[in-house]
C-alpha cells in the first residue's frame, strides 16, 4: 500500500469502497430474505400506530 501513488491509492481506495457496499448490500440482502430484519419493521409500525413518530 505504502508503494502506490496517489493516483493509484485513490482508485484502490474507490475499489475498495465499492467491494464493502456490495458486501453490506449482499448481507442487507441475506438477512431480510431470512427474517433477521423483521423486528425493525414491527417496531417502526408499532411506533408509527401508536403515534410516535413525525413527519420529516
Amino acid at each position: 500500500m505504502a508503494d502506490l501513488d496517489k493516483k493509484e491509492f485513490e482508485a484502490f481506495s474507490t475499489w475498495f469502497e465499492a467491494l464493502q457496499a456490495e458486501r453490506w448490500d449482499r448481507q442487507t440482502e441475506t438477512d431480510a430474505a431470512r427474517g433477521k430484519l423483521d423486528h425493525f419493521a414491527e417496531k417502526a409500525l408499532a411506533d408509527f400506530r401508536a403515534g410516535k413518530t413525525r413527519q420529516l
